[in-house]
């Protein structure tokens, strides 16, 4: 089932980085690296936390998602800050 998730996940990262150039949006390759770690830890915090709630550890499953996905969604809004303010300028 994750594996599946995964290249859902790859492909529309594929399709929004080729909309987003064919838009006229520019970003550099550290910017698009941030977000790719983002999605990766936020998918992991999922992970871990339906793991958790399948072996019936609640706790450890509600830790386990604050843990990855707070630092996750951090990730993804520096990366779209970073690439809107740099359309922005240019």
């Amino acid at each position: 089932m994750w594996f599946i998730a995964a290249l859902i996940v790859g492909t529309g990262l594929t399709a929004l980085a080729f909309w987003l150039r064919g838009k006229g949006f520019k970003f550099a390759w550290y910017e698009a690296l941030i977000a790719v770690i983002g999605v990766a830890l936020l998918l992991f915090g999922i992970q871990n936390y339906f793991g958790f709630t399948s072996e019936f550890e609640s706790d450890a499953a509600t830790t386990a998602l604050l843990l990855m996905g707070i630092p996750a969604l951090i990730l993804l809004a520096v990366s779209g800050l970073l690439i809107s303010r740099r359309n922005k300028t240019a």
